[in-house]
């Protein structure tokens, strides 16, 4: 269909509200006009005009009768530029991204040498910190692909404890200060974690459950860090044309206090809590049930199955391939994963386990299928969905199990995922149309700070499936894309769906809250390189400006 003759049709659609009732103006708060609208509803349908009253969409259609319709105290006029619903990420980690901005960035860096180098220059810009914390080296970029050593911290920080995290959060080097603190030895061991040893003696990696017993050491944030950290969070994701996104694996306290700060206007973006299964949080919510207002919505947990693929945690059915006798490790017993479902399932919550390996994906599609039974409106979802046994495909579908992707990880992971995995198992890792055709949709995030908190990366990764210089050439595995429809529908109205929000929120529709951005390409016709450039220029929430470039 031409450009024109969208227009046409979503004039037609949208009749009904456009043309009804008298002839004399009818009041809005914003008129947007001149506009290529992506309503993104059922029939991905066209519109030039919205008006807006009261936080929510009032009437869409084409700019004449949209502004002979209606009148407004403040009107756009788009010049003709792209609009899209407000970005939904369906998984992120924006309160930890807060904090994370307060540390040393260690994403990108090229060395272990240049890791240490923001590591002393954070020291020297925060001298009286009690602890020196870091976030984001890879060793997959290094020259060098092996995990560094904890021998150049204990010589330059001897009395200070320090602990950076590894880019994917499942993995950490750690000083001997920090150690010592947690009481990590090399007779440490646990389930569903590791403290490496080699020759006897501690490397200062840490492998997921092991990351644990040193960071719960660190000092909880002041009130007033946490409260910055969320604000400037929320800075940045408005900046990129987020405004709802998937927190998952919070707290009690935390949740309270970003309704607080909801409450008193210090906080605007709208929130998917994925609850922390603490026994304090169970506890709590199942006393109390789910919560929900128009910026916070609270019915989920986030439970964690296995690690990640990078620092060989994740679960695989057949050993990695390059590490023999290793198959990465379950982080619970599969009892208490079973526990755990059957709660929740009680007590009316959403399930949403991180799950990466093949043998944790095939575990947790069976246990939901155990409590779910078949066919169901329960959205129970499985978060990251990385690397699925043909044999196990069809049950997303078989008990309409949400997968829950972020297709950043397959072109960071590219590189050396095969190095994991083996070329045989590579065919099926990160297979996200599959996945989409076994439910009819697919909710698309960024697991921000693992990966950049910038949409437009995940869009141009779904898509054409390349990193930032756009290599491969002809797309990594790219029978797995998306089409440029479906990748914007993951990241509005799919995402949104996978939250029960769809009614709410996700597209430029009558009756949903007027969350759109105003962006300086349109995504479904530039040419893939171009897509990562997008820039946000205007970022509206609940029809009120909260970000211009």
């Amino acid at each position: 269909m031409t450009y024109n003759l969208r227009i046409i049709a979503a004039a037609i659609l949208f009749g009904g509200a456009v043309f009804s009732g008298c002839t004399s103006s009818q009041q809005a708060d914003l008129i947007v006009f001149n506009g290529n609208v992506y309503t993104v509803n059922d029939s991905f349908e066209m519109a030039e005009a919205f008006a807006v009253k009261d936080g929510k969409i009032l009437a869409v259609g084409t700019s004449d009768d949209i502004r002979a319709k209606y009148s407004a105290t403040e009107e756009l006029d788009a010049e003709g530029k792209t609009i899209y619903p407000g970005l939904i990420d369906a998984h992120a980690h924006f309160y930890r991204y807060g904090l994370s901005l307060q540390s040393a960035d260690l994403v990108d860096t090229e060395s272990f040498k240049e890791v240490v180098a923001k590591v002393t220059a954070q020291r020297e810009q925060h001298p009286d910190a009690d602890w020196i914390t870091g976030r984001g080296w890879d060793q997959n970029d290094w020259s060098v692909q092996e995990f560094p050593t904890k021998d150049t911290l204990d010589l330059l920080f001897p009395d200070t404890p320090v602990i950076l995290t590894r880019i994917d959060g499942h993995a950490a080097l750690a000083n001997q200060k920090a150690l010592d603190l947690a009481g990590v030895t090399v007779n440490t061991k646990m389930v569903g974690g590791l403290v490496e040893v080699k020759e006897g003696k501690m490397t200062g990696i840490l492998i997921d459950n092991a990351v644990d017993k040193v960071t719960s050491k660190i000092p909880d944030p002041t009130e007033e860090e946490k409260r910055q950290a969320l604000q400037q969070a929320q800075e940045n994701v408005f900046a990129v044309g987020l405004t709802s996104l998937d927190d998952a694996g919070l707290e009690k306290s935390t949740v309270a206090l970003i309704d607080d700060m909801h409450k008193k206007g210090e906080l605007q973006i709208r929130v998917y809590a994925m609850l922390d299964p603490s026994p304090e949080n169970q506890e709590y919510y199942f006393k109390n049930g789910p919560y929900k207002t128009d910026r916070l919505n609270v019915r989920s947990f986030k439970v964690y199955s296995d690690g990640a693929l990078g620092s060989r945690g994740a679960n695989l059915i057949e050993p990695y391939h390059d590490r023999k006798g290793h198959y990465g490790f379950l982080l619970a017993s599969e009892q208490e994963f079973r526990d755990v479902a059957k709660k929740l399932y009680e007590h009316g919550f959403q399930m949403n386990t991180h799950a990466i390996g093949d043998s944790a994906n095939r575990l947790l599609l069976d246990i939901y299928g155990e409590v779910l039974g078949g066919k169901n409106d329960k959205r129970w979802r499985i978060e990251h969905s990385q690397i699925i046994n043909p044999a196990d495909m069809g049950k997303f579908g078989k008990y309409s199990i949400i997968p829950s992707v972020q297709p950043t990880h397959a072109t960071s992971d590219m590189y050396w995922a095969g190095d994991r995995l083996g070329q045989e198992r590579l065919k099926h890792a990160y297979p996200f149309k599959e996945l989409m055709e076994q439910n009819g949709y697919l909710p698309l995030g960024t697991d921000f700070p693992v990966e950049d908190i910038n949409p437009f990366y995940t869009f141009h990764a779904a898509v054409a499936r390349q990193d930032a210089q756009n290599w491969p050439e002809k797309g990594f595995q790219i029978e797995n894309a998306l089409s440029r429809e479906q990748a914007l529908r993951g990241m509005t109205i799919w995402a949104a769906k996978s939250n029960f929000e769809e009614s709410e929120k996700g597209s430029i529709e009558v009756g949903k809250f007027a969350d759109f951005i105003l962006v300086d390409r349109d995504l479904i016709t530039v040419k893939p390189e171009e897509m990562r450039g997008t820039q946000v220029l205007r970022t509206y929430l609940n029809g009120k400006l909260v970000y211009k470039k």
